[in-house]
């Protein structure tokens, strides 16, 4: 029974206060988008967006896996429906649709400077695609044993290498579609992979714990870096290609950080980042313009997108994306813009706003 107006009234069918309760659950999460400040003295500030972000028709009907900048109008995303959907992330327009995988879309990987991208699956492969051209994929590369965790393009676009669960990594001629190189390493579950600009270098993060430099020269393990105490989710290099970070799994804070790394001679740690309270799953490194400051991004599963000062490791702002559930990838899209990929809420559209210091801002969701 309930008390209404002094008077007792039959309480709600468990089902009927259930379904009340969801949509009520729904629409918090759709008002409540709470940005942090870290400001210089220590104190924490809460902001509340007061903009609601644009709502267009989401391009996906199930969790986004990953997203990816295709250049600076379009971007690839893929997720557990199978498709990679490629769309204008500034006007919220679906370009076009790629469907060929049978599994979840895993892994995207844009091949610099051309409207062409691969896309990796857990059924094993991995397609190539070209937006201009079929919508068939234009080569199909099979070769891993279990589901594809990795892909990077070399930077003149000749190479592939792909990595996976089943402890390899593969090399790819992208001209004909044969594998030119293979190294298996035992427990090396490979999570993510990323190729140093102008260098013959390959970045890898593992389940093992451990980041992997690989020469393309042969496939030969050139280096390995101290072990981290949790799972290395994902890892990007700078565009100088001098420095990488990678990010690590966790929960209750334990773990949850991304870590700064050198790759020039001494190969040393040189910062980590921690404010994180889950895994952290996605970590990128933003335009140097964007402020006097270089600064990286940081996305995890308790919903929170941070910025940091690179050389400082202090959070610089929180953007909190309430009802979005575990968010699994970021990209870079503009000087200004982020691109977020979310479990229940597809992809963010974020904005690095200066008008009134450093703040992140949720512009729009597709």
């Amino acid at each position: 029974m309930l008390l209404l107006d002094g008077q007792l009234k039959p309480a709600l069918p468990q089902k009927v206060f259930c379904s009340l309760w969801a949509v009520m659950g729904k629409l918090q999460s759709k008002l409540r988008h709470s940005t942090y400040l870290y400001r210089p003295d220590g104190i924490i500030e809460e902001r509340v967006q007061t903009k609601a972000p644009q709502e267009y028709v989401p391009v996906h009907v199930d969790t986004v896996s990953v997203v990816a900048a295709l250049n600076s109008d379009l971007c690839i995303s893929g997720g557990k429906d199978k498709t990679a959907v490629a769309y204008n992330w500034k006007t919220g327009r679906v370009v076009k649709r790629f469907t060929g995988h049978t599994r979840e879309i895993t892994k995207i990987a844009c091949i610099p400077k051309a409207n062409q991208f691969f896309s990796a699956s857990r059924d094993k492969t991995v397609l190539m695609w070209d937006l201009q051209g079929s919508s068939q994929p234009r080569q199909q590369l099979s070769g891993h044993a279990m589901v594809v965790t990795g892909l990077a393009v070399s930077p003149d676009s000749s190479q592939l290498c792909t990595g996976s669960r089943d402890n390899s990594l593969l090399l790819w001629d992208v001209g004909t579609g044969q594998c030119v190189e293979r190294a298996s390493v035992s427990r090396n579950l490979v999570t993510h992979l990323c190729w140093v600009p102008s260098e013959p270098y390959i970045v890898q993060t593992s389940e093992d714990k451990t980041i992997r430099l690989w020469d393309s020269r042969g496939l030969q393990m050139a280096h390995m870096f101290p072990t981290k105490q949790h799972i290395q989710t994902h890892c990007e290099v700078s565009v100088d290609g001098h420095t990488c970070i990678s990010c690590s799994s966790g929960f209750g804070g334990e773990g949850c950080e991304a870590t700064l790394w050198d790759l020039r001679q001494t190969r040393d740690r040189m910062c980590e980042y921690k404010g994180h309270f889950q895994t952290v799953a996605s970590c990128v490194f933003l335009p140097k313009s964007t402020a006097l400051m270089p600064m990286i991004a940081t996305s995890a599963h308790d919903s929170k997108v941070k910025i940091w000062n690179q050389d400082t490791g202090a959070c610089l702002s929180t953007l909190s994306l309430d009802g979005s559930g575990p968010l699994t990838s970021l990209a870079v899209g503009d000087i200004s813009s982020l691109l977020c990929a979310s479990f229940y809420r597809g992809v963010h559209l974020l904005r690095v706003d200066h008008s009134q210091g450093l703040e992140l801002q949720e512009v729009a969701a597709f």
